[in-house]
Order: structure tokens, then sequence, then C-alpha cells
């Protein structure tokens, strides 16, 4: 087995749950501060004098940035001590929100966006990492559900919140009141994080010898269309919903609370269900949710279908994640901050790539052909993950 990247001294017997507590609040500040524009969109582009395109181009950089951090974390972080570069990207959080509170032109809302993708990258590319020294192997899917729990009440409630106290305190003030909750987050990963010292520094050779390893590498490329088919079907969901179901905006609020809150459902139970045997669980991402969105293709016209359809969706989504970080952390311990590092950017841009391909449907002929194409990226996505054992690491590297 290759040397591992930093220390696997256990932290404590039982694991140190309050430090990932810490974590799940700062992924939920972490989603709720990059998709917080998408509910005040107007409001942001009328008060500062750009227009609604452009605004949204504030989403994007995030995510540009995002990739671009994840690949060079682990080596720009080198031999830095883990605790304080959480304490630091939580830190630049709490900075991006101040910047875009304060805002006074376009060009420094774009320039607060984009550190706050530094923040989305480096985290996730080492939190799976980070999990793994905190608790027990047998707890990390637990952890991981936890962790992600966060990241579902964030995707759940963040775009209607945000809506209702913009139209209350201005969309400045819905920055504004996230700071607070960020700063305490700051303060608890200072109390509840541990030293976590790194001995070895990575270096972007590390992500070489991890593509020359047959599983990971194949793990990757199903990553990329189980994520692709994901977000082509999710992208493009509301103007599915209001053409083929035909819900007005409020109930299509409703349809979209119950996919949020499907996802803290499926991150809990997941955490839980992902035993010793994770090569049985991974087709069930692209399976289930696949399923669904051609389901959504027969049965769509019906609200009370579509709802029991996206519920479904919903949970998966987010046990997709806690269900591949597993096998992340199973597959690939020796250099985790590299493979999660490499994980994080192929997701990051299948999601962009997924609203590509999904946009592209949608205009050439529909979007009922939107998610055609997506229940196929799923099919593909099942081909090549199979029964799942081709994605286990060789004995010969345990």
């Amino acid at each position: 087995m290759t040397d591992t990247p930093f220390e696997k001294t256990k932290i404590a017997e039982g694991g140190a749950w309050g430090a990932v507590w810490s974590m799940s609040l700062c992924v939920a500040m972490l989603i709720a501060s990059e998709f917080m524009p998408v509910s005040l969109l107007t409001p942001m582009a009328e008060g500062l004098g750009a227009t609604t395109g452009q605004t949204g181009q504030a989403i994007s950089i995030s995510g540009l940035f995002a990739v671009a951090t994840s690949l060079a974390i682990t080596t720009v972080a080198g031999r830095i001590n883990r605790k304080t570069v959480l304490v630091v990207l939580t830190a630049l959080m709490l900075i991006s929100l101040v910047v875009v509170a304060l805002a006074p032109s376009f060009a420094v809302l774009m320039a607060g966006r984009a550190l706050l993708g530094v923040c989305v990258g480096g985290f996730w590319s080492l939190a799976t990492s980070i999990l793994m020294r905190l608790v027990p192997e047998r707890d990390v899917p637990r952890a991981l559900g936890l962790m992600y729990g966060g990241q579902a009440i964030a995707a759940a409630f963040a775009a209607p919140l945000g809506s209702y106290l913009g139209d209350i305190v201005g969309w400045r003030g819905v920055f504004w009141a996230l700071t607070p909750v960020v700063a305490l987050n700051l303060v608890w990963h200072l109390v509840a994080l541990p030293s976590l010292p790194v001995t070895t520094r990575a270096s972007f050779a590390t992500f070489g010898t991890l593509l020359r390893r047959r599983h990971f590498r194949r793990g990757l490329i199903a990553i990329t269309f189980t994520w692709g088919s994901a977000f082509t079907m999710f992208t493009y969901l509301r103007p599915f919903l209001e053409q083929i179901t035909g819900v007005g905006v409020d109930l299509l609020s409703v349809l979209l609370l119950v996919l949020g809150g499907a996802g803290f459902i499926g991150s809990s139970l997941s955490g839980r269900m992902v035993g010793g045997r994770i090569e049985r669980m991974l087709c069930l991402p692209a399976l289930v949710m696949g399923g669904c969105t051609a389901a959504l293709l027969v049965a769509g016209g019906s609200v009370i279908a579509a709802g029991l359809l996206l519920a479904i969706w919903g949970a998966m989504n987010t046990a997709m994640s806690v269900i591949w970080m597993s096998w992340m952390s199973r597959n690939v311990d020796d250099l985790p901050e590299a493979a999660g590092g490499l994980m994080v950017a192929v997701i990051q841009a299948s999601i962009l790539l997924g609203g590509v391909i999904g946009g592209f449907l949608l205009d050439l002929w529909s979007v009922t052909a939107t998610f055609a194409g997506s229940v196929l990226l799923a099919v593909i996505a099942l081909a090549i993950t199979g029964t799942g054992r081709n994605l286990l690491k060789p004995k010969t590297e345990s």
C-alpha cells in the first residue's frame, strides 16, 4: 500500500463527533451561501445595475473556482495542519459573505463569489479524508450521512428562506444574516476539531498515481455519468413541472420542498445502510434516480405521482454522495485527499456538463427530450458500474 499522506492515529476510540457536527454545519453554510443567489437574482441585479443573466454568473463562477481549488488544494496546502486549513477556509467563507453583502458593483460581487468557490472546492476535497481520521472506520458512512444531512437541509430551505427574507430585509440583509452563523461555526471548528497534522506533502503526480489504478479510473467514469444524469434532469426540473405536470408557483415550491426534505431523510438512512459490501450499493443511485426520471416521463402529468417520484429521487440524490464517498474511503484509503480532490472536480464538471446537455436537448426538442437524455446517461452509468466488483481495490493493493 502507498504511504498515506497523513497520520492515521485514531483521535479517540469513540471518534470526535463534535467535530463531525461542526463540519456538518459548515456544509450547510457552504450550500446556503453558494445557492442563495438563485432566489435573489432579480433584486441583486437591480441593486448592482446588472442584468439578471450577468448576476446568474455569480453561481457559475463559484463552481469554476471550486473545480480549480479541488485539484490544487492538497498541493497548495502542503503539510499545513488540516485543522488550520478548515479554519482558514471557513474564515474565507465569512469574508466572502461580507464582500457580497457590501458589494458596490458587479465586479466586487464576482470577486466575493470566486472566494466562496475556493472555500467550496477546498472543503469538499478534504472533507471525506478528514472524517476518516475523526471516527472509526466502521462509522465513516454514518459520519458522511450526518455531514451530507447539512447539505440536504440547506438545499431544501436556502432558496425559499432566502426569497422570504429578501422581501423583508433586502438581498444584502440575507447575506448579512448568514455571517453570525458562519462566525459561530468558525469558533466551533477551533474548539471541536483536533489537531490533524500532515506528514507527507502531496503533489500533482499523485493524481497520475491514482488514475493509473483501473478500479478508481472506472469509478470516476461511473461518477461522471451518474452525476451527469442527475443534473441533466435536476437543472431543468422546473420547466418539466410547469409544462408537463402543469403546476403553478405555489405547488412548484411545495414539490421542491418535498424533494429537499426527502434528501435529508436519504442522507440519514444511507449513513446507516452502507455496510461492508459497498459494491452492492454503487448501482443504486443511477438505477433509482434514472428509474424515477423515466417514470416521470410516463406519469409526470399527475401531481401526486410527480410528488412521490420526486421524494424518492431526492432521497437517493443525497444518498448518492454518501455511497460514493464511502466507496472512496474504502478503496482509495491510502491517498484520500488526492482522491477526494479528483472526485470533487469530476462531480463539479459533471454537474456543468449535465446542464449543458440538458439545455441543448431542451432547445433542440423539448423538456421531455432532456429527461430522456438523463435516463440514457443513467443507463450508461449502470453499464459501467455493473455489479460494482470491478470498482473494488485489488487485494494486491491492500
